[in-house]
């Protein structure tokens, strides 16, 4: 701001500086300060060397580098002298303090040094410098002190502060602070963090409305962090022009989510969901690669290992004897990622963009690379805008030396303003008195800016405090808080001034009643109110083309399951297509549908290596166990390449696992007549097509018809009889036995598996006469559950029935929730009421009137 008002005012020859940059140009020889990148290399060297008294255990811990750096920084501004007489931590810090001064680059200075060198050159003074002013300063560190009191003999010297203070040692020209404006002060009190954001917003927005220029507008606090957040989102939406003078986290931006990216990788190991977003992030990393590498790549497959991504990779290959460009350029970048942390500096070089990997040696810098994920995170840029030209949110002590008219100071808590006071991490108060590290106390300090803030503030001062904190805890006002005086403003008042849009709706509730959105939420307050059936509880004009389609396709065992048990969230997920979205995590173990999956991949896989040998019914269990163990090989390559899985020690033991149920479940079928054949994995319907094998036992083509429905599908084994006149179906449960069976065949149509099984066998073998179709239950030792005979015909001819009665009470426009829709597991559960009991109680009546037959079968659970 300084050198825009020198700008403004055509000011020539005028330097604006700080107190380190001034001595440097007076010591001349190309000295400069010390900075950070230069002074943790030297306090990393300074620490690897080892053999100190108390350090010494916790020399090599993440963030010493910054608490060593902290402590020597608060040391030399203080020009404090660390003796080592004075035990084994100041002798410790001592020689750390000269290794470090020694390790820096030629011509970088300490502090002290570089006072030092500039005394020595005062004569020069005059002519380098000329007059010197001190503007917005609070008080001059110590370790300067020597060097404005010579300064102010031989030259002007000026001190304008922003607030009164203890500044007796001064010699030079001291301007009084300027006397405090009169002007209105309010303050007011908000319910949390964000809820003050929002009204100091409103506030901006306010002031701009009237006329009042952005960059005569300032939000302040003592400190920044825990509205951040907050502001940064809020400021966006309100598309106001905000600009952080402390800047903001690296990781809000590209390149700091470049650098996360690759961290997460070196700290967590290999994935495809990790490789994709530092592609995505950096174009470094991605150069070369066509635009669509990922063409052939299972986004559910975990890839976590170089030799993985060779599988997945190969197979996305048009010419199996040719490799591709992407296998090329990819699996070397691929390796590199896999030596992991020990190999970040280099990584970073290979990997990451120039402002990306300036943070990213940075981070390297502040702490050792196993700490990435920390270092990281507290690492702040530029946000690229002008003080000049915006709103400025800030720190209390930027804003106290470039004052602005209007302000507005929040967080006035009695945890936040004034801010208590902490120890040194390495000189606490029992080895140094706090008061010779910081010469004005923080609270003190805070206190200072407050009235410097106050007085400055020429047109609107408002006052802040919060009740809650973010986390929901009570908080005190401040000593400095008026609270006799402030304003409650809640969360659902109606704004003067709307910072957005949303806002904007809120401050005129009969605009916002005419919003499409808004009336739909108040028509379905009032169907959830109502006793009745309602177009929110399912119902919706007969013979819907949509839902016509839906039951017009192929059907399943899933969703005639859905159809049967859940009629509505039938017609949210084949008829509108309302589908989970799927995220691809990192997993531990399998989930249920997953682990069921590996379990007939594995006797899909294990059978067909019997049939072509010795055939299932004449395997011995070694011979079974054999083949069960090669499949499994198979599979423990094949599978991490297309879908997740969990890390590698945890994926052998899930194998194993699977090998031992898919063996229990061979093995239970021992002692078949001699001449039976078997297949698993027997497709009829779309699968068929979708499989095209030439070994199917199926002697037709006919459809498969249940309750006028087409089904498809996939039969886990069939066995037939040498005759041809019998046969038996199996479907596989990695589950134990239930313990009750007492609600049908069909289970309340949850079970409909040897139905649909059963009628295929029926349909697609001409000759047979017999079916058995059962459930193999492989957990605690393998059991089955049978049905044949009269109990099979009747099954089959509720399911048809069940079946036929819901498709024609969807073609009728109604779907009312059914009774999987209140399951745990139900993935459409975020579309349902959150209080699901409460509606279930309230509609009972009309859900069943709607339901109609199929309340018949839910009753029979």
């Amino acid at each position: 701001m300084e050198r825009l008002k020198a700008a403004r005012t055509n000011a020539l020859g005028v330097e604006v500086t700080t107190f380190p940059l001034m001595a440097a140009r007076l010591a001349g020889g190309f000295k400069r300060p010390a900075a950070a990148e230069e002074l943790q290399p030297a306090i990393r060297h300074a620490l690897q060397a080892g053999d100190f008294k108390e350090l010494e255990g916790v020399r090599g811990l993440p963030g010493m580098v910054r608490a060593v750096q902290r402590t020597l920084t608060a040391a030399w501004r203080a020009d404090l002298i660390l003796d080592p007489g004075l035990g084994a931590r100041m002798a410790d810090l001592a020689r750390l303090d000269r290794q470090v001064r020694a390790g820096l680059p030629g011509g970088v200075l300490a502090p002290q040094d570089l006072r030092a060198a500039a005394l020595e050159r005062l004569s020069h003074a005059a002519s380098l410098l000329g007059s010197v002013e001190l503007v917005g300063l609070v008080d001059v560190d110590p370790v300067w002190r020597p060097l404005v009191l010579a300064l102010t003999e031989r030259m002007r010297v000026v001190w304008t502060p922003p607030c009164a203070g203890d500044r007796r040692w001064f010699t030079g020209t001291l301007r009084e602070p300027p006397e405090a404006a009169r002007v209105t002060r309010e303050a007011v009190i908000c319910a949390d963090p964000r809820a003050e954001v929002v009204e100091a917003l409103r506030w901006a927005r306010g002031l701009m409305a009237s006329g009042v220029r952005a960059v005569d507008i300032a939000i302040a606090s003592a400190a920044c962090e825990p509205w951040d957040e907050a502001m940064l989102v809020l400021a966006h939406d309100a598309k106001l022009p905000v600009h952080f003078s402390h800047g903001h986290a690296a990781l809000e931006g590209p390149a700091g989510q470049a650098c996360a990216a690759l961290a997460d990788i070196l700290l967590r190991g290999l994935s495809q969901m990790r490789v994709r977003r530092l592609l995505r992030r950096s174009e470094r990393a991605s150069e070369g690669l066509p635009s669509d590498w990922t063409r052939g790549l299972r986004r559910a497959a975990g890839l976590f290992s170089p030799a993985h991504w060779r599988v997945a990779l190969v197979a996305t290959r048009k010419d199996p004897s040719k490799v591709t460009v992407v296998e090329k350029i990819l699996l070397p970048r691929i390796e590199a990622l896999a030596q992991g942390i020990s190999a970040a500096a280099e990584l970073g070089e290979q990997f990451l963009d120039k402002p990306a990997l300036a943070l990213w040696r940075q981070a390297l810098r502040a702490a050792p690379a196993e700490a990435l994920e920390i270092s990281l995170q507290t690492l702040r840029v530029t946000d690229g805008r002008s003080p000049g030209a915006n709103i400025v949110w800030a720190p209390a002590a930027h804003l106290a030396g470039a004052p602005r008219p209007h302000v507005r100071l929040l967080g006035l808590t009695s945890r936040a303003w004034p801010r208590s006071t902490s120890e040194d991490p390495l000189l606490p108060d029992h080895i140094i008195s706090r008061n010779l590290l910081e010469p004005v106390p923080r609270p003190e300090l805070d206190v200072r800016l407050f009235e410097a803030l106050c007085a400055q503030a020429k047109g609107n001062l408002v006052l802040s405090r919060s009740r809650r904190s973010a986390e929901g805890a009570m908080l005190a006002p401040s000593r400095l808080f008026p609270e006799d005086e402030a304003v409650v403003l809640t969360k659902v008042r109606t704004p003067i001034h709307a910072f957005n849009e949303a806002d904007r709706l809120l401050a005129r509730p009969l605009e916002a009643r005419e919003q499409p959105a808004l009336a739909l939420g108040r028509a379905a307050w009032a169907a959830w109110l109502s006793f009745r059936s309602t177009p929110w509880d399912g119902r919706f004009a007969p013979d819907d083309p949509s839902v016509r389609d839906a039951l017009g396709r192929e059907q399943s065992a899933t969703s005639l399951r859905r159809l049967l048990r859940d009629p509505l969230g039938f017609v949210w997920q084949y008829a509108l297509c309302w589908w989970p979205v799927e995220v691809y995590i990192d997993i531990l173990a399998l989930d249920r549908p997953g682990f069921g999956d590996l379990v007939h991949e594995l006797l899909r896989r294990t059978t067909h290596r019997l049939n072509s040998s010795y055939g299932v019914g004449r395997a011995s269990p070694e011979e079974i166990e054999a083949a069960a163990a090669a499949a499994a090989n198979e599979v423990a390559t094949r599978w991490p390449a297309e879908r997740p899985t969990p890390p590698p020690v945890l994926w052998r033991r899930t194998v194993d696992e699977a090998v031992r149920l898919a063996v229990a479940g061979l093995c239970f079928d021992q002692g078949i007549m001699d001449g039976t054949r078997s297949w698993s994995e027997v497709a009829f319907g779309r699968a068929e097509l979708e499989q095209a094998r030439a070994d199917l036992p199926w002697d037709n083509a006919a459809d498969v018809i249940l309750g006028g429905l087409t089904v498809g599908g996939r039969i886990d084994r069939l066995d037939l009889r040498g005759d041809g006149v019998a046969a038996r179906v199996t479907d596989y449960k990695t589950g134990a036995l239930p313990r009750t069976t007492s609600a049908g065949a069909l289970a309340g149509g949850s079970e409909l598996q040897r139905v649909i099984y059963s009628a295929a066998a029926m349909r697609r073998l001409s000759e047979v006469r017999q079916v058995v179709s059962r459930l193999v239950y492989l957990r605690d030792g393998p059991s089955a559950q049978t049905l044949s005979g009269d109990e099979l015909d009747g099954a089959l001819g509720e399911a048809d029935r069940f079946v036929a009665a819901a498709a024609g009470m969807l073609l009728n426009g109604s779907a009312p929730v059914g009774p999987d829709a209140y399951e745990p597991y139900n993935d459409l559960r975020l579309a349902l009421p959150a209080d699901l009991e409460s509606y279930r109680r309230r509609k009972v009546q009309a859900l069943e009137v709607a339901a109609g037959e199929l309340s018949v079968l839910w009753g029979s659970t």
